[in-house]
């Protein structure tokens, strides 16, 4: 269960606002959002992420349950849960970005700690390949 903040909401639309919010943030790697939002959302992703790792039929169940969308949970569980094997924990980061125009809230990014940075990297090394590829075929 996420923290004590009720964020101006009953507690179904709530629930579903922040599993909302969690598959958004496995889906894409980052979110902007309040920093109250992340802040609730910050455990829950974090939980997902842990029962990722666990990767057993009991924890599957549990993060199919939660998680809205069924390619991002199979996302997690390939992608994302072996990509913080290593990691004890704090998989997310909130970022402070100001305060939001129309209604001075103060905002925040939340993002996958280090993840869209090896995505970068997996791209341009897959793109170096690619490129290499017919120059040698050209030569021959």
């Amino acid at each position: 269960m996420p923290g004590t903040r009720k964020l101006g909401r009953p507690t179904d639309q709530r629930m579903a606002m922040l599993r909302a919010m969690v598959t958004y943030l496995l889906e894409n790697g980052k979110i902007e959002t309040t920093v109250t939002r992340a802040k609730e959302v910050r455990p829950l992703a974090e939980k997902m992420i842990t029962l990722g790792k666990d990767n057993t039929l009991a924890s599957k169940r549990q993060v199919f349950s939660f998680i809205t969308k069924e390619d991002v949970a199979y996302k997690l569980f390939n992608d994302i849960a072996p990509f913080y094997a290593e990691r004890t924990g704090g998989y997310t980061r909130v970022i402070r970005t100001g305060v939001r125009r129309g209604d001075a809230a103060e905002m925040a990014i939340i993002e996958l700690v280090n993840y869209e940075e090896s995505k970068k990297d997996d791209s341009k090394k897959g793109r170096k390949a690619k490129k290499a590829a017919p120059k040698a075929e050209a030569k021959a």
